[in-house]
């Protein structure tokens, strides 16, 4: 990362013994994308309870999902997952139900994020921020570029220039299928495979440069490695203000032909070692100050209603938050379960092994 801030961390490995962990009753255990908290809501949070915030992170859903099944289900007191994750976690009994005796702020969330088709009731989940998934471009390099997936897809619209796709294969593949007509939140068999077929074809052009996920995607275009890539809203936002001379040809755009809308929350883990001090931490976020706080920092929306007057400008305009048509064209990444996971995931197998 690029950002000088200091933020405590830790990595832990691959294996923590548990009950070490659930000794430590003065830590909580967060488990977060990177940059995607404000140190100084970590150290008001420990200095009211009088607690350790240990924090670790991931680059991608995969990742994160992988971790908790090797044994991080009961090294975490809270994940951050996107709301496509969250029925996969629930369906694999990775997180618990939350107590919401203990979340006195719950009424401060947005009417919109309060029953979500991902978890109906909200019995799991509390929304912490929302945003867009879009492409980056190089605005030099494309002075006209199309408002569309053809900068990846097309070799006509970009015939010489290194561009990468992100590595999380639901987003991908969404990708593919909105170019292709389809949609990007499409979820029929032969309409994945045509995607597929897409995607092994466009890893087979010398311009491709690889899966990059959000951040590192964003590190890649600023030194010009890649002219093109796939990254969220509020990161190409952030770096733009930490890094102006670097980003100052980089721009984002929603594609015309859809891209996705997503929302990440906050789960404790099925065997979490500190579970009421992770309600504690939940609901903090939810305080109306430090929900603001949160988005001012990361740049990406609040689905707090009560933050909304403490908000800095930059949030209610693009690309924090999208212009109607842009909404219009957004949607949320299909959940999978079962027999359509299994096939998405033989394809997307298919897709990295080419």
């Amino acid at each position: 990362m690029t950002n000088n801030k200091k933020i405590l961390a830790l990595s832990l490995g691959g294996l923590l013994l548990a009950g070490s962990v659930q000794a430590q009753e003065n830590k909580l255990y967060l488990f977060n994308w990177t940059e995607y908290m404000d140190p100084e809501i970590i150290e008001a949070f420990e200095a009211r309870y009088d607690v350790e915030v240990v924090q670790n992170y991931f680059n991608s859903l995969p990742e994160m999902f992988a971790k908790l099944n090797a044994g991080g289900v009961s090294q975490y007191d809270i994940i951050v997952p996107s709301n496509y994750f969250v029925p996969r976690l629930i369906q694999t009994g990775l997180v618990q139900e939350l107590d919401k005796s203990k979340l006195e702020n719950l009424d401060n969330i947005m009417a919109q994020f309060q029953n979500p088709a991902y978890d109906p009731g909200a019995e799991y989940t509390v929304p912490y921020q929302w945003g867009t998934t879009g492409i980056v471009y190089n605005t030099e390099t494309f002075p006209e570029a199309p408002k569309s997936w053809s900068l990846m897809f097309d070799p006509e619209a970009n015939p010489e220039h290194p561009f990468a796709l992100m590595g999380d294969g639901q987003v991908s593949m969404g990708g593919a299928c909105a170019y292709l007509g389809h949609g990007y939140d499409c979820t029929d068999m032969n309409a994945w495979k045509e995607a597929a077929r897409l995607l092994i074809e466009t890893k087979g052009r010398e311009t491709f440069s690889g899966f990059t996920d959000g951040t590192p995607a964003l590190q890649q275009l600023a030194r010009g490695v890649t002219h093109v890539g796939l990254s969220y809203n509020g990161d190409y936002l952030f770096f733009k203000e930490e890094d102006p001379d670097s980003f100052a040809t980089l721009d984002f755009m929603i594609p015309d032909e859809g891209a996705e809308m997503w929302v990440d929350s906050m789960l404790i883990p099925a065997e979490a070692p500190n579970p009421d001090m992770a309600h504690k931490f939940i609901d903090f976020i939810l305080e109306a100050e430090v929900g603001a706080q949160l988005s001012n920092y990361n740049y990406y929306a609040s689905p707090n209603a009560a933050a909304t007057p403490y908000l800095d400008e930059v949030l209610t305009q693009p690309p924090v938050q999208p212009s109607e048509a842009d909404m219009e064209r957004l949607r949320f990444t299909p959940s999978l379960e079962g027999d359509a996971l299994q096939t998405f995931q033989q394809l997307w197998s298919e897709v990295q092994s080419r």
